[in-house]
């Protein structure tokens, strides 16, 4: 049976595909908020444990890169082996990740405590992205932007319960927070059970139309360039990210407080544009979305050093508006480049942007104790410029279906 009339049968069933969709959404947003809390802590646990920028960056490279090794390996597995029940399982490291930063007292373990969160995240995004496909009904950027807006919201929520409880608190409240932890793997174990009974429709499925006009040396090509298109996106945004609060603390004075409410405000952004991303390229085609998010992005990042604090609250919202509409579009682009290969692509695509940002954080963090943060802001704006290798990425039949006239 193939992948197109699974999905055609699953989108005869809309009620239960949407409502897969929101609970995949809902408990993306719980581990990415769960997430989304290691950087927002920095600041505190830089003052705790007197910890440099470069060790900042560590912690964000342990966390982040073991995501980026495992996710694609998962993928790769559970391409051939689906496990329904793995989700859950993923928000078990993530528990036992937050539960161990709760009571850390050194380095060591929050090293290590990252390393379980990042663990988490490698087995949860890319069996979570073919669940998302799979109760799609054949609307594959709209299921990929509903699945990943659950994960920005979730992002942009972190940093508030940082703010206003944790750092009232203190860091053994983050024990408290791993119960959310344990609320996902109540609902994805509800999730593993639908999808268990749907596994045998999507079996080794293949959108073969997609690719059938590209040669092995375009669909290696098309992939090095989402690859690098990335690399832009995922390593600007670590100076966001992980640095923002920092920045705007060196640069305007604010409070601790003004500045998580900033990157608040900037992670809000990146949601609204992650949901805008997926479904534009269902209507205009997949290329076109991540040609103008990564590029178009490029005259307000050159601006943003030299903005006061207003404007640079205004540019980073754009910033956050714009580029994080890319990724749903490269996701499901790159499905469709490689069918039958849901889990490798997504856990690839996935895995890379993360260890990406880890990389970028080390590397960003090194800079900023060798120079400023200021500097950081200066040189990594050039980055989306990238963007320009968009132009190299071939045209999939499915884009040709949406603008037949185009050339």
């Amino acid at each position: 049976m193939s992948q197109a009339i699974a999905e055609q049968r699953l989108k005869a069933a809309g009620g239960t595909a949407f409502a897969i969709l929101v609970a995949i959404s809902f408990c993306h947003l719980l581990n990415d908020m769960m997430q989304s809390m290691v950087p927002a802590l920095y600041p505190m646990l830089k003052t705790s444990f007197d910890l440099d920028f470069g060790q900042v960056g560590l912690i964000t490279l342990a966390w982040q890169f073991t995501a980026s090794l495992l996710q694609p390996l998962v993928g790769s597995y559970t391409d051939r082996r689906p496990q329904a029940y793995s989700l859950a399982a993923a928000m078990g490291f993530t528990f036992v990740g937050l539960v161990l930063f709760s009571v850390a007292n050194s380095f060591a373990l929050l090293l290590a405590a990252a390393v379980l969160i990042g663990m988490g995240s490698s087995v949860f995004h890319p069996e979570a992205s073919r669940v998302a496909r799979v109760a799609s009904g054949g609307r594959h950027g709209f299921a990929q932007s509903l699945f990943q807006v659950g994960g920005a919201t979730g992002s942009s929520i972190g940093p508030l319960i940082v703010a206003f409880v944790i750092l009232r608190r203190g860091q053994a409240s983050l024990a408290w927070v791993s119960l959310a932890a344990l609320l996902a793997m109540v609902v994805l174990a509800k999730v593993g059970r639908w999808y268990g009974r749907r596994r045998p429709m999507v079996s080794r499925a293949r959108l073969t139309d997609a690719t059938a006009a590209l040669s092995s040396r375009q669909v290696r090509g098309a992939l090095a360039v989402l690859l690098a298109l990335i690399f832009s996106k995922y390593f600007y945004l670590a100076s966001l990210n992980t640095f923002y609060t920092f920045y705007l603390i060196h640069k305007f004075q604010v409070s601790m407080q003004s500045a998580q409410i900033h990157l608040f405000v900037f992670l809000s952004a990146v949601a609204i544009g992650t949901m805008a991303g997926g479904p534009i390229g269902d209507r205009f085609g997949r290329k076109i979305v991540i040609w103008v998010s990564i590029l178009g992005v490029l005259p307000f990042t050159l601006m943003l050093p030299y903005a006061d604090l207003f404007w640079t609250g205004v540019l980073t919202v754009v910033i956050g508006l714009v580029l994080s509409s890319a990724f749903s579009a490269m996701v499901v682009y790159g499905q469709e480049l490689m069918p039958g290969k849901v889990g490798m692509v997504s856990g690839l695509f996935f895995g890379f942007a993360f260890g990406i940002a880890g990389l970028g954080a080390a590397c960003l963090g090194w800079l900023a104790d060798l120079t400023d943060i200021d500097f950081v802001y200066r040189v990594s704006a050039f980055l989306p410029a990238l963007g320009l290798l968009a132009a190299l990425l071939p045209r999939l039949e499915s884009d040709k279906r949406r603008r037949p006239a185009a050339a």
